[in-house]
Formats: structure tokens, C-alpha cells, sequence
């Protein structure tokens, strides 16, 4: 148990900093972030108290975080983010669920929903600072641009100014994914 509790520690000492930045690349909110790292870790403890062969624990370790990440972002997507990326013919907006392939129609549709997420993620990741806080803070947390208006001292305007410029980049640079997997 001490030998196994040392092998533990080690990985961690020597992973969480790359692994950490992993994370935080793909996830604004620091807090969440931190909580992803702590995850990703005692699933790591797990795995080895309950003598799971982990062959390559790096590999594995950044595996499990993209699945985290994945979850994270299922579970914290509100109906509001989704009126952002598509309309359909008759101008009617589509859900972003209506959207990606079902979790339950096997590996490759996992494969693919994992993709666009990740897609989606590095778009978000491109956006300047300012316009990305807003939009995560209005699209994915609810929060108003009132509220966000009042903590900042940034006037509601340039915040509505600052989502329509992440919208615009957003909607160009998920269209080329879109259009690819029309084509398929």
C-alpha cells in the first residue's frame, strides 16, 4: 500500500502541471477547472486501489480529462447557447441536441459528438478574453448583462458588443465544421 501510495504521488507531482494547463485551455472557469484536475486525480487513486493495469498513465490521465471535460460542458450547456449556432430552413432555431448525434447510437457518434464538442471548445479558446468571458458568462452561466454590467463597470452596450463579435467569430469558424460533416 505505501509503495502504491508513492507510485500515486509521483504521477501526480509529475502530470498535474501539464495537465492542469490541458484543462485550463479548454475550460474558462478556474474554479471548474481545479475541480476537473481533482477528478481526473481521484479517478486515478481509484484505479489503483482497485488494481487496474493502467499501461501508459499519461495518456490515460489526459483521456480521462477530455472525457470530464466533455461531461462538463453536457451538463452545463443551457438551451440559450444553443439559439448561437444554427437556424433551419425556415429560420426556426434548432436545439444544439437536435444538432449532435444521439450519445446512445454507438461509437462513432460518440466519436463524432466528442469531436464537435472539442470543436466548439477551441472556438471558444480563440475568442479574445473580454469577448469570451461575456459570452460564457451570458450563454453557459445565465448571467445577465446587467448583473455583468454592475460587477465590471463595463456599460451593458460594449458587453452586448462584445458577445455579437464572439457570435460572428464563432458562427465562421464552426461553419467549415458544420459544412464537413454535410458532406459525409
Amino acid at each position: 500500500m505505501i509503495e502504491q501510495d508513492r507510485q500515486i504521488a509521483d504521477v501526480i507531482a509529475k502530470e498535474r502541471s501539464r495537465l492542469r494547463s490541458f484543462i485550463r485551455r479548454r475550460v474558462a472557469n478556474e474554479a471548474d477547472a481545479e475541480d476537473l484536475l481533482q477528478d481526473v486525480f481521484a479517478e486515478l487513486v481509484e484505479a489503483y486501489r482497485l488494481l487496474m493495469p493502467i499501461e501508459f498513465v499519461t495518456g490515460w490521465l489526459f483521456r480521462v480529462a477530455r472525457n470530464r471535460i466533455t461531461d462538463l460542458f453536457r451538463k452545463k450547456r443551457p438551451e440559450a447557447f444553443s439559439e448561437v449556432l444554427h437556424e433551419d430552413e425556415e429560420g426556426a432555431m434548432l436545439d444544439v441536441e437536435d444538432l449532435l448525434p444521439s450519445p446512445d447510437a454507438g461509437p462513432e457518434a460518440q466519436y463524432i459528438r466528442s469531436f464537435l464538442l472539442d470543436e466548439l471548445q477551441n472556438a471558444l479558446s480563440e475568442l479574445p478574453a473580454e469577448q469570451r468571458e461575456v459570452f460564457v458568462a451570458h450563454e453557459l452561466e445565465g448571467r445577465s448583462f446587467k448583473e455583468m454590467s454592475a460587477e465590471s463597470g463595463v456599460s451593458v452596450n460594449t458587453l452586448l458588443s462584445r458577445k455579437r463579435y464572439a457570435l460572428l467569430h464563432l458562427r465562421r469558424r464552426l461553419q467549415t465544421v458544420h459544412d464537413e460533416f454535410l458532406e459525409k
